[in-house]
């Protein structure tokens, strides 16, 4: 049951006979008035039980974007269901126009439509369903909740997708130079060649010098169907934010970048995101469905409150790559969780691998380290120095390790990951 603004209209109405004929019994029957006057109405209100609700399943959507959901509203009674209908979501999910107004003739079905424009990566859940049927005089009616479940998944807005023409033809150019001459690890043959002052002995094919009955090498070329491995840290560390976006949406964003850019390179990526635990994982997509596999993974993903398990992690790694690839590691740049759980089972990875840490900096801390204009300013000035000094020793503790590091803002790190990847590949080192 609910009341509206006429049951109180109606009310002080009954200060008129009062104030006429001040006595007891004049307040009581206005009482009674009014109250019977809500019971009728709410009698007559009818039952909001004939209106079966159902959702349509929502489309997904990128974060910043409008989509929609439709609820369809079926009256099962025989009479004419006039009402209003809220169809309420999570704060996150932006919904506008939720808010109905219901005319279903009996036996019909009728569409409401809600706008969502989310406002947070993820899955936006829905509330409850709220009905309401006035009665004939509008000053009460009937109300009930109903659970209809539903959702909205709004996906990682991917914002460095502006870079990826640019970085597509620096790749090109690279697939148009001519072969290079290294020999190692990580390459594949490309054509013979004469021996000429300065080549490697170890690059004569023997074979066909004596054939040729002249000195003839092998040239080699970077190999195109490199193995990648993303590994997404979805612990404490990634929820920290930077500005108004979580570290953890930074890292998805240079990982989807780098991705695209692999793919079309002609190189197999898969990923891994977990904490304590794997939680989602792409293996084995083609490059047509790459990128959507990855944003499809990536969007339900939450930071956890938990310390990451990095033997679990590499141990993932492991499984998935036998030969020598590329592991790029994006999580926080944070001392402490470095040093304590992910330094003693990198060393065992990057003999296998070639490593990179991909790290979200803050660049308030650049702004904190400026600040001269008082004492405050000061403290919070010498706090980010020691911040940053800590950062420097680990990522030079990292490098001695043989893994490179590369420490940027959430603008900057999809762009630095991206060329740096470009210059694995322009050196033939990938």
């Amino acid at each position: 049951m609910f009341v509206t603004g006429r049951l109180v209209a109606l009310v002080l109405c009954g200060v008129v006979p009062v104030l006429l004929r001040p006595a007891v019994t004049t307040v009581w029957l206005w009482v009674v008035v009014f109250l019977v006057a809500t019971a009728l109405d709410v009698a007559l209100a009818g039952s909001t039980k004939v209106l079966h609700l159902e959702r349509r399943p929502s489309a997904q959507v990128r974060l910043g974007e409008t989509g929609s959901t439709t609820l369809l509203a079926t009256n099962t009674g025989r009479r004419t269901f006039r009402g209003s209908l809220r169809d309420a979501w999570q704060p996150s999910a932006g919904a506008v126009g939720n808010r109905h107004q219901v005319v279903v003739p009996g036996g019909e079905r009728r569409a409401l439509r809600t706008t969502l424009t989310p406002t947070r990566r993820g899955d936006r859940q829905a509330d409850r369903v709220t009905v309401r049927r006035l009665g004939p005089l509008r000053v009460a009616g009937r109300q009930r909740s109903y659970a209809v479940p539903g959702h909205v998944r709004a996906l990682p807005p991917f914002h460095s997708r502006r870079h990826l023409p640019s970085r597509l033809a620096q790749l090109r150019q690279l697939d148009g130079r001519s072969a290079v001459r290294v020999r190692g690890q990580g390459t594949e043959f490309d054509s013979l060649r004469d021996y000429v002052e300065g080549d490697d002995v170890r690059s004569i094919d023997w074979r066909a010098t004596a054939r040729r009955r002249s000195t003839v090498v092998r040239t080699w070329q970077p190999e195109k169907d490199r193995h990648i491995v993303l590994v997404l840290d979805t612990s404490r560390t990634s929820a920290g934010r930077v500005g108004d976006t979580p570290r953890l949406d930074a890292a998805m964003d240079a990982a989807l970048l780098l991705g695209a850019l692999a793919s079309r390179a002609g190189d197999r990526v898969d990923l891994i995101a977990g904490d304590r635990r794997v939680h989602r994982k792409v293996v084995g997509s083609s490059r047509t469905t790459l990128l959507s596999d990855l944003v499809a993974a990536m969007a339900p993903l939450e930071p956890a409150l938990l310390e990451a398990d990095w033997r679990l992690l590499t141990s993932e790694v492991t499984r998935l790559s036998r030969h020598r690839g590329l592991v790029v590691l994006l999580t926080p740049l944070e001392p402490a969780a470095i040093e304590e759980s992910l330094l003693p089972p990198l060393g065992v990875l990057a003999q296998r691998h070639r490593v990179v840490v991909a790290s979200v900096s803050d660049p308030a801390l650049g702004e904190m380290r400026a600040g001269r204009g008082d004492a405050r300013a000061v403290y919070d000035a010498a706090a980010a120095e020691r911040s940053v000094a800590l950062r420097q020793r680990t990522a030079a503790g990292l490098g001695r390790l043989g893994v490179e590091v590369l420490d940027a803002d959430p603008e900057h790190l999809p762009v630095a990951l991206a060329d740096h990847y470009l210059l694995l590949k322009s050196r033939g080192l990938l």
